[in-house]
């Protein structure tokens, strides 16, 4: 799907408040309710538009560390990566999961409690896991930018 400026700017319009009625971005774009409601619709339709969500404050949650592993598997047998997805897909700290080139086969990103939180996830859960290889642990010290938007601008 092509998206034309009209479409770039709806989406970019969304990534920054996905809560706005159709109505205000209507008038943001200078565009009747209609064609935007379908614009939308055809956007999710076509996957560009995945879900909404609310971005959380993790720490006022209780959720104050955040890690992340890089993981070497010890094979990579197409079972090897889908069993090791299954698994990691299952636990609830994780709430990232990529499959990287370099040095390691998957990047995860956790938040938890606290680093004995951590610590308990690494010895009850990661280290069970069989056809585990490598695995490197970044302890997030602060955090100086995090969002899930994507700058659209590129794309003209």
């Amino acid at each position: 799907m092509k998206l034309d400026a009209t479409d770039q700017k709806l989406l970019d319009l969304l990534q920054k408040d996905s809560n706005q009625t159709v109505k205000s971005l209507s008038q943001k774009l200078g565009k009747s309710t209609t064609p935007i409601f379908e614009r939308i619709k055809k956007l999710e339709k076509e996957g560009l538009i995945k879900g909404y969500s609310a971005r959380l404050n993790t720490k006022k949650i209780g959720l104050k560390q955040t890690v992340f592993i890089a993981i070497s598997l010890q094979g990579h047998t197409r079972s090897y990566l889908e069993k090791f997805v299954k698994e990691i897909n299952n636990f609830p700290e994780v709430v990232e999961c990529h499959r990287v080139s370099g040095g390691f086969d998957y990047l995860l990103k956790l938040v938890v409690e606290d680093i004995e939180a951590y610590e308990t996830f690494i010895i009850t859960k990661l280290t069970l896991l069989p056809y585990l290889g490598n695995v490197q642990s970044h302890i997030v010290l602060s955090t100086s930018k995090e969002t899930n938007e994507v700058d659209l601008s590129f794309l003209s």
